[in-house]
């Protein structure tokens, strides 16, 4: 299977990246065991049909050795070249607290002997506490190990548009901020888009399938509860669609995209992720791999042949309007992080 060209994007002058990113955040424990040579067997497979990217964190469980493990064997049986077709971006996440140059240097190079790389293609950082301004001396550390080669480029996660600002104001160029934003989600709509058009910065979105929920497995089915909610995914995603409007209202949403689907001959999951795609600022969308346990590549690709019309999103648009504000009850992109 070959991915059209629409599904890269030039996302830096040296990374061209595939806009549907693999996510790792299946292989971190509560989504299953992980078999680790099945999910390398698996890893091959996304590679070799062009979903290229990968999205990973220090603390996904063995994500990074994950990542680390492939590249070797990619090598071994392909040559060091293939290397280059591969995009491995992972996330720092510390404990809030006094940040030296030492103890970052020291965190980025775990990162770096585990991914088994001599530059990290993108690090994104994440901070848990606004009141600790320490965040700013660890990113000012981080772009000096970027100057040093063992950062290329430096990202945020689950920052809000405010705190990005104070980053950017700061003269640390940011390229990327990994946020949830889905058709239940919708808060980046509010000020975050408008701040990363502004300041040439892209937005990862993840959340966007809200972990399985917008699919047909469960369209017509009676609210999920307790043990039918079998994965971490499905449970945090679940309790945002009840702060949106709620089941009955999901529904609602989930069969308006089911007809759509219907109409393009793909799948609700393929709409869902197709309408964030096409937002401003949208580099890329995260679809979780559970890898060696479930794979959704076929259906993925559809992505890249869908095209969606105003009849399409003016129907979306309309459930959309019936739901409650989350950036009213919630705050702005991470804000639900640090309450």
């Amino acid at each position: 299977m070959n991915l059209p060209t629409a599904s890269r994007l030039q996302f830096t002058p040296d990374l061209n990246i595939c806009r549907i990113l693999n996510g790792m955040w299946q292989v971190s424990g509560g989504h299953g065991r992980i078999d680790p040579k099945a999910a390398i067997q698996a890893m091959f497979k996304y590679m070799d049909a062009g979903f290229t990217t990968w999205d990973l964190a220090d603390h996904y469980g063995p994500a990074e050795d994950l990542i680390g493990e492939f590249r070797r064997q990619l090598t071994a049986t392909r040559g060091k070249e293939a290397l280059s077709n591969l995009q491995a971006f992972t996330k720092w996440v510390p404990r809030p607290g006094k940040m030296t140059k030492k103890l970052v240097e020291e965190n980025i190079n775990i990162s770096l002997k585990r991914m088994d790389v001599e530059s990290l293609d993108l690090m994104q950082f994440h901070w848990w506490e606004y009141q600790d301004k320490n965040y700013l001396d660890a990113l000012k550390y981080m772009t000096e190990l970027q100057t040093e080669g063992k950062i290329k480029h430096l990202a945020l996660t689950n920052f809000d548009t405010e705190h990005l600002k104070i980053i950017t104001e700061a003269g640390i160029k940011i390229v990327s901020n990994q946020v949830q934003f889905s058709l239940v989600d919708r808060r980046p709509e509010v000020n975050m888009i408008q701040f990363c058009q502004q300041h040439d910065i892209k937005l990862f979105t993840y959340g966007t399938v809200c972990g399985g929920l917008l699919s047909e497995k469960y369209l017509g089915k009676p609210e999920p509860r307790g043990s039918e909610l079998a994965t971490v995914s499905l449970r945090k995603y679940k309790n945002m669609v009840d702060g949106w409007g709620g089941w009955q209202l999901f529904q609602e949403l989930v069969a308006i995209l089911k007809e759509i689907a219907d109409k393009h001959q793909v799948s609700i999951s393929n709409v869902a992720v197709r309408y964030i795609l096409d937002q401003p600022s949208v580099g890329g969308v995260i679809v979780g791999a559970r890898l060696g346990v479930s794979e959704h590549i076929e259906d993925n690709a559809k992505v890249f042949s869908l095209s969606l019309d105003d009849d399409d999103r003016d129907r979306i648009n309309a459930v959309s309007r019936q739901s409650r504000d989350l950036y009213q009850l919630i705050g702005d992109c991470g804000d639900e992080y640090r309450r």
